[in-house]
Parts: C-alpha cells; sequence; structure tokens
C-alpha cells in the first residue's frame, strides 16, 4: 500500500501469498513497488502545474470486510469463493449474479469495495489457487508478427503497471423496469448494477504493440478460462480502441490494492472502461487479433439492443438480427438513478429538518463527462440543477504518483471514466406538495436520458428518467423507487401493471388529467364457480390430513375442500394426480393446469371450507422431505424438488434441449416410462406459479442428469384476419432463466405405464397390447418418443408400432434421427410416417393433417382390442383425432391421451 494510503489512515495489509511466492522464487520478480517515500515537490518541468499538493487528497478504497463461503455456494462450482451476504442474487444460488442494496452501494462512496462490487458470471468461476497465480499465462495471437504467451509474472516483470478509477457497469443495469413492461429476454438487475474501483496493471496496448498487429487488423478479441454451455466467454472491442491511450483499455490484476478476487476475474482480467461491462473479460487466457469482430456466441447473442419491434419469437427464429453488428453495445449511455431517499423510506413532515438532500449517481459512456444531472418535481414540466461531485478529477492533479503498485497515469488524460455523485437540497414542504421526483442526466455530447423506455428483447441499456413516487400518508411521506431487484416484490411499476394501468402511456401508468385512465391491454379472466351453493361445512386441518390415501383423497384449493376420491379413475392425468395432492393445498398445481372445463367440474366436488386458522396454516410452508440423507430417487410425488438448469442445446429456432442437474451423480430420476414430471416456477412480476407437466428424451436409467425437450411458443402479432397470441408463459420462463438456476420439479404424473412386452397399466389396471398406433404433432411427440424408444430397444419385445407424427415444417420434426434409427433397425416391428402442412417441393413424405384420410388408412378396425393408440399434441390435434376414432367404432379405453 502506497505512503498516501498510510497517511490516510488505512492499516497496512499482510503480504498476500502471490508476494510470498514471488519472494521465494529463484527469479527476482519485481512486484508493483510500495515505495518508503513519495516525493510530493515533482520536478516542475514534467508538470504543466505550476504548483502541486502536499498530499494525495483522492478517494481511498473502502475497508473490505473478511468473506467466507456461504453455505448456499458450498453446493455449488462456486464451494472455493467466499461473498459478502448482503448481495442480492438475481439468479438463483448460481450462476453467481448480484448486485449490492443501492443504499449500501451508495453510503461505500466513490470506490466500491469488492464485498459490494457487482458481479456478472455466466457459469463457474475458474479456481485459481494463490501459488498458480503467476505462473497465469494468456497468449496474443491472430493477425500479429510476433505472436505472444504471457503470464502473469512477465506482466509484472517487464510491463509498466498503471493504476486508474474505473466504473463498470453491465448492460442490464435498471433491466427489471423493462420486466416489469414486458418480460425481456434477461433476468431483472435493479439499479445496482455498477460499482467503480481502483484497477492496478498493464496498458492493452503495449502488450498489442509487441504482437506488432498486421495492417489488415481491425479487432481484438479475447476469451476467458470460463466454460460454459456455448464454448468459452468471449468479445471483443476495435483494435484503434485498444491502441488509443486516452482509452485507458488495460489488464488488470489488482482492486482497490489487492489482487483480484475469484469473483471478480482473479488472477487476470480485461477492463474496458466507458464501456458495458460485458466487455471487460474475465480470467484471461486469449488475445486474438483479427479483421472481424469476435465470432463468439456471447458475443453474438449477448449484449445487443436489437430494435424495439423485435420480440423474443422473432429474435428466436430469425438470428440474423443477431448477426448485425449495429445492434451490438459499446459504449455506455447516459444514466442516473436516485439513490436517497430510498425504496419505502419515510419522512415525517411534522419533526423534518426544512429541507431533504435528495442524492445519487450518474454516468456515461466512451469517456464522456456527465455534463449535467437535472431533477424536477413537476413531472418534467420545470427541471432545477443539481451539484455534482467530480471525484474522478481529484486523481488528475498527480503526476507520475505511485498508487498501489502502479503509476497514477491521469493528469494527461481528459476523459471521464467514472461515476459522479450528485445532490439537492429540496424544502420538505415541496416534496410535500408534489408526487414524484425525477432525475435525467446529461453528458458533454449532449446525450441526454429520455423520459420513455426504449424497450429491448435483452432488456439492455435501459436509461429513462429515474422515477420516484411520493405517497403523503397522514403526514409522512413514503418514498416508493421503481422496482426492486430480482423477485423482491416492490416498487410504484409493479403497484401500476397490478392495477391494471398502462405503464406505456407516457405518463407512468398514471390517468392524464381531463382524460379516462388508459389501462394496459389485459385479457378479461372468467370467473369460473368452484363451490357449491350450500355447502357450508367447515373443516379443520386434523380432519383434512385423515384423508391423505388413495382410498380417500380430499385436497384444498383457494381455501375450499374437495373430495377427489370419486373422480380417481376418470382423471385425464391419473389417479396419482389426486393422490399426490392429497391432504394438501394444490392451488398452485390445479389454477396453474386446468382448463375452465375442468373448473367448471369442481362444485360436483367441494364439500367445504378449510377454518381459517387450517388454512394459514397449510399455507404456511410446503411440504420437504424430513431427512437430510442423498435419496436413491429424485422424484417425489408430494414434494417440490430442486434441480438446477445445467445447460441449453438449441435444436431449432424454437426448440431446446433443457438438461437439468439432479442432487448428485449417481441419483437415478424415478419416471416410469410413459410417465411426466412437473416444472414449477415462478412468473418474476406477479410471482404467480407456472406449472407445466413435461417428458424427458432422456434414457429413463440416465442418473445424475435429466434431458427435456421444449418447444419455445413465443407472442404471435395479430394480423388483419387473426387476433394477437401470447406464447407460452413456462416456455418463455424456461427459455429466459440462465444456466445455474433453479427451478421445482414434483412426480410422477399420469395414468399409463409401459411395463414391457406388450404389459401396460392403467390407473394401476392391468393391460397386455399387440400393437400400439401412435399420433402425435409437434413436442407431442416426447412421451410418445419414450414408448416407442423402450420398445425398440427390447428386442425382445414383439409389440409393433405405428407413428404417425404430424408437423408444419421438415425442420419441426424433433427427434427425427433417432425415430429413423427405430425405423431401419426394426423394420419389422416400427413403421414412421411423416406428415407435413408446409412441406418443400421435394418433400417425399405424406402431405397435409393428421385427419381421417390417414387415420382410416393405418386405424383398422380388425386392429381393435389388442391395439392401443397413444395420442399427443396441441389440443385440435387431440379433439379432431379422438372425434374421428370414436366415430369410427373405437371403444375409449383403447384410446388414451397424454
Amino acid at each position: 500500500m502506497s505512503e498516501a494510503a498510510q497517511q490516510a489512515g488505512v492499516p497496512l495489509p499482510p503480504p498476500t501469498e502471490i508476494q510470498l511466492k514471488a519472494q521465494a522464487a529463484s527469479v527476482p520478480v519485481q512486484l508493483p513497488p510500495t515505495p518508503p517515500e513519495t516525493d510530493f515537490d515533482s520536478d516542475d518541468s514534467k508538470s504543466t502545474t505550476s504548483t502541486a499538493p502536499t498530499e494525495l487528497d483522492i478517494p481511498l478504497p473502502p475497508p473490505s470486510q473478511q468473506q467466507q463461503v456461504l453455505d448456499v455456494d458450498k453446493p455449488t462450482p462456486d464451494a472455493h469463493v467466499p461473498r459478502d451476504p448482503r448481495l442480492i442474487r438475481l439468479t438463483g444460488v448460481h450462476p453467481f449474479n448480484v448486485e449490492a442494496p443501492l443504499s449500501d452501494l451508495y453510503n461505500e462512496g466513490f470506490l466500491t469495495s469488492p464485498d459490494l462490487f457487482y458481479v456478472r458470471n455466466h457459469g463457474a468461476v475458474p479456481e485459481v489457487q494463490d501459488s498458480e497465480c503467476l505462473d497465469w499465462e494468456f497468449s496474443v495471437e491472430g493477425l500479429v508478427q510476433n505472436p505472444l504467451k504471457i503470464t502473469l509474472r512477465d506482466l509484472l516483470q517487464e510491463y509498466e503497471n498503471v493504476t486508474y478509477p474505473i466504473t463498470l457497469v453491465c448492460a442490464g443495469n435498471r433491466r427489471k423496469e423493462q420486466n416489469v413492461v414486458r418480460k425481456s429476454k434477461g433476468f431483472s438487475w435493479g439499479a445496482a448494477g455498477v460499482s467503480t474501483a481502483l484497477f492496478t496493471g498493464v496498458v492493452m496496448k503495449d502488450v498489442i504493440e509487441r504482437a506488432k498487429p498486421l495492417r489488415k487488423a481491425k479487432y481484438v478479441c479475447m476469451e476467458g478460462a470460463d466454460k460454459l454451455p456455448n464454448g468459452y466467454y468471449g468479445t471483443s472491442v476495435k483494435l484503434n480502441w485498444v491502441m488509443d491511450p486516452n482509452r485507458a483499455i488495460m489488464l488488470a490484476h489488482k482492486m482497490n490494492g489487492e489482487p483480484l478476487t475469484p469473483d471478480h476475474g482473479k488472477p487476470l482480467r480485461a477492463v474496458i472502461p466507458g464501456q458495458i461491462g460485458g466487455r471487460s473479460v474475465k480470467w484471461i487466457k486469449r488475445l486474438i487479433v483479427t479483421a472481424e469482430p469476435s465470432d463468439n456466441w456471447y458475443h453474438i447473442y449477448d449484449n445487443r439492443v436489437l430494435p424495439t419491434m423485435i420480440d423474443p419469437d422473432e429474435s428466436a427464429k430469425n438470428p440474423q438480427w443477431w448477426m448485425d453488428e449495429r445492434y451490438a453495445i459499446y459504449d455506455l449511455s447516459p444514466n442516473a438513478a436516485i439513490a436517497f431517499p430510498a425504496h419505502e423510506e419515510k419522512l415525517s413532515i411534522a419533526s423534518a429538518p426544512e429541507t431533504y438532500n435528495v442524492r445519487g449517481y450518474a454516468y456515461s459512456g466512451g469517456g464522456r463527462r456527465v455534463t449535467r444531472c437535472e431533477v424536477s418535481l413537476d413531472k418534467g414540466k420545470t427541471w432545477r440543477l443539481a451539484n455534482i461531485d467530480y471525484a474522478e478529477d481529484r486523481y488528475r492533479a498527480y503526476e507520475d504518483k505511485n498508487l498501489f503498485g502502479g503509476r497514477l497515469d491521469m493528469d494527461w488524460r481528459e476523459a471521464s471514466f467514472c461515476w459522479c455523485f450528485w445532490n439537492l437540497d429540496i424544502a420538505t414542504s415541496e416534496l410535500k406538495d408534489t408526487s414524484d421526483i425525477l432525475i435525467r442526466a446529461m453528458d458533454e455530447a449532449m446525450c441526454i436520458m429520455p423520459r420513455d423506455m426504449y424497450w429491448s428483447v435483452l432488456g439492455m441499456l435501459n436509461n429513462p428518467w429515474y422515477r420516484i413516487a411520493i405517497h403523503n400518508e397522514h403526514g409522512t411521506l413514503r418514498f416508493e423507487h421503481p422496482t426492486q431487484p430480482a423477485l423482491i416484490p416492490g416498487g410504484w411499476m409493479e403497484r401500476v401493471k397490478k392495477s391494471g394501468g398502462n405503464l406505456s402511456n407516457g405518463h407512468w401508468g398514471e390517468a392524464i388529467a381531463g382524460e379516462e385512465p388508459e389501462s394496459a391491454a389485459i385479457e378479461e379472466v372468467k370467473e369460473i364457480k368452484m363451490t357449491k351453493d350450500g355447502v357450508d361445512k367447515i373443516i379443520e386441518l386434523d380432519e383434512l390430513k385423515q384423508h391423505d390415501k388413495a382410498e380417500n383423497s380430499w385436497f384444498v384449493v383457494n381455501g375450499e375442500v374437495y373430495d377427489g376420491t370419486p373422480f380417481l379413475e376418470g382423471h385425464p392425468g391419473g389417479a396419482q394426480s389426486i393422490i399426490s395432492a392429497a391432504a394438501l393445498d394444490a392451488t398452485d398445481e390445479f389454477m396453474a393446469i386446468h382448463s375452465e372445463t375442468a373448473k367448471a367440474m369442481m362444485p360436483d366436488y367441494h364439500i367445504g371450507t378449510l377454518s381459517p386458522e387450517s388454512r394459514k396454516t397449510l399455507e404456511s410452508g410446503e411440504p420437504t422431505l424430513e431427512s437430510t440423507e442423498l435419496q436413491p430417487v429424485f422424484l417425489n410425488p408430494r414434494v417440490w424438488q430442486k434441480a438446477l438448469l445445467y445447460s441449453k442445446k438449441s435444436v431449432s429456432w424454437d426448440t431446446r434441449i433443457f438438461t437439468f442437474k439432479l442432487d448428485y451423480d449417481e441419483q437415478q430420476l424415478g419416471l416410469p416410462t410413459g410417465q411426466h414430471l412437473m416444472i414449477r416456477l415462478r412468473d418474476p412480476v406477479t410471482r404467480e406459479a407456472i406449472i407445466r407437466s413435461y417428458t424427458p428424451i432422456s434414457e429413463t436409467s440416465k442418473t445424475g442428469y435429466i434431458d427435456i425437450l421444449i418447444k419455445v411458443y413465443g407472442d404471435v402479432p395479430a394480423t388483419a384476419d387473426t387476433p394477437a397470441k401470447v406464447g407460452g408463459k413456462m416456455t418463455r420462463a424456461l427459455d429466459a432463466i440462465p444456466t445455474g438456476h433453479w427451478v421445482d420439479m414434483k412426480g410422477p404424473i399420469g395414468k399409463f405405464e409401459y411395463l414391457g412386452r406388450g404389459k401396460c397399466s392403467i390407473n394401476g389396471n392391468s393391460r397386455s397390447v399387440k400393437k400400439f398406433i401412435m399420433i402425435c404433432g409437434g413436442s407431442g411427440i416426447t412421451p410418445i418418443f419414450q414408448v416407442l424408444r423402450a420398445v425398440m430397444q427390447d428386442k425382445s419385445d414383439p409389440t409393433t408400432c405405428t407413428l404417425l407424427n404430424g408437423n408444419r415444417l421438415i425442420e419441426d420434426i424433433l427427434c427425427k434421427e433417432d425415430l429413423d434409427a427405430f425405423q431401419r433397425r426394426n423394420e419389422d416391428r416400427c413403421e414412421i410416417l411423416y406428415t407435413l402442412t408446409q412441406g418443400p417441393e421435394d418433400w417425399q413424405g405424406l402431405r397435409g393433417r393428421i385427419a381421417g384420410p390417414l387415420l382410416e388408412k393405418h386405424c383398422t378396425q380388425a386392429e381393435k382390442g389388442d391395439t392401443m393408440l397413444l395420442v399427443c399434441g396441441p389440443e385440435p390435434l387431440e379433439k379432431s383425432v379422438k372425434s374421428w376414432l370414436l366415430g369410427n367404432g373405437w371403444a375409449e379405453e383403447d384410446l388414451l391421451f397424454f
């Protein structure tokens, strides 16, 4: 630590393990020095200033706390990373994407400790021991005359080290506001995805110069050591930016005077000032000089602002949107937020001082200085200038001074790469008489924060005016921020949306004076009566708990008690669906899955109302496994279990294979062939449970992991002839969550189970078949696929199978390679027929929908009795097939609809 830090009263840190290793090395290593004395009277001939200060009057880092590995991280790949428990997790437990509470972040001051510095990780943090840091090696390759391999030891010995204050900002900062208006494909950052530190390292220009780029070189691509589902994380910036000393692009090994921590790139990272944080690659391993921008998956499909009319569905169908480099984000846009008053802060008018100091932060990108911050108390009709503190400028007063082992190389540079803090005293009486506070910032290029949001599919660079609502509640002012990060409820945007206000009306969802309130377009919810008139019995929890068996299954929906026993045989999902809910609150599952028809049937099974005390007890917590021992089987029909989203693989433009990790590698899923499991997520805004049933395509014998094939249904815009259709809630939610996110699973459910060699179980009743006729469309192939595979993989199984698989396009046919292989290897037992409604000219298969002619040919009367039909697909397909089959002599007991 420099003498400046000692003079400021900052305690000297003990030597790090890296420093001790360096001292013990056989080859002497010059680490960034800590001079015994600092000469503040520098040679005036080297400086343009006529006088020099007598001490370093600069902001110094806040003290860091000794952190421990948290219990929540111990089961994850990040079990080696100590972390601060105050950080708010935005993507569940893993991967680690966090921001600090906004008030805590602001209170740390201009510099942020590593404890509260925001973190954006796409996957597991590479584990690098202290003893390995000096030998950490990266390459400089590509369009260069002199390819290099450089270690951290080399950077310390052979290159000049410098120290700069730099603000890093995630491109998703303030994304939660966009997600409330309309769900983007990104998770919900609040307003604290921004932090500032002193970074020490080597200017990247010095490294690239030694490699001697070729004349046609235009970009520097960077790649980290974090291996992810789509390769190593990587991106690129322009070569001329790297070679411009004004840009201050660097390779950093220290943060606030200490070696980088694991979450921040230990031992070496790129730092790209003035640009989104996604360009500052951590755990740097490769610098590749190229003629074109990076072709890395994460450079193309992340950190872009697509045109606002491009919705998630269109962006998934047409990858060309992502390939357009015009939409890539580099420089940050002007942005600002209010830290105080804090969210839900209260101010008593009677005892409050005459003025309140409203304050917050602002920043811009590309080295542009924020030149004004303006506050409005009348919804933007008039503005007043706030005071701005440019703490970054205090570092410019020193030439060639050493700070934390690097030269404080700031005196000549005019670019601004740090946030500034603004504040304004406002009379309490004015706050009492207004309904909100607005802040906007402008930079030296006259770029200004807009009033209205520019929604985009990734929800990035969100920077409309930041607004705090004020509520005068019986002499107390209560302040309300727009949102709270992650899934934390609260904020005026959520409140306005829930009340039906249109957040896109240009007035923050409020009614405009003299006009009728404008509501957002919300589909009218039909109220369906689910209780029986005259049933007034009050049921206590003890009585409910006595009915938790197959022979007597009661369950609760919205506080009402239903007897499901009479419907065990007739339930489309099988008796187990009811038995699994016996004596439990099944509100989430029932309301999320069941149709209006099913809800209309409920009065027939209504037997009473749960008492208020019993309802409160039942709703206070879900059932959990009492044993803490590892379970041999993952699924439990009565308890939601957590599975980790391990990876996503795109099969087609709208279909993915989602791989989930179970509790441990040897654990079995516990799903019989032909049955399903339920997946539960919660809507990030409403917290409403989203529950759907799925059948994995992975082998039933697979352990540790499961693969689920899912078609993502996006919104369909209205046309002149058809109304707009909202896409699938669950499929869009699954597509939006990142790998490392936890989801809930429960099961098995379903009334059908294939036992092998023609033996089946239907609601517990045995049945033998000689032939399956399988009819499916789209992603309805998944339960069919499980049964077909079980038959075909058993060479001693005499059962024959005919599959009628209907789709729109060739690329919509899922699992085709496996299906074709089943037919090729089992010609005597397996016939697969594909039919397309929009097949290409050279299509040799069938054309048209699965309808009468096709069914008549393959579902003949002679096959009844020893033949069973398995059907799964869109509702119109299932209705059409059922109608035709029943109308042509088939018995209902021979038909099974998954």
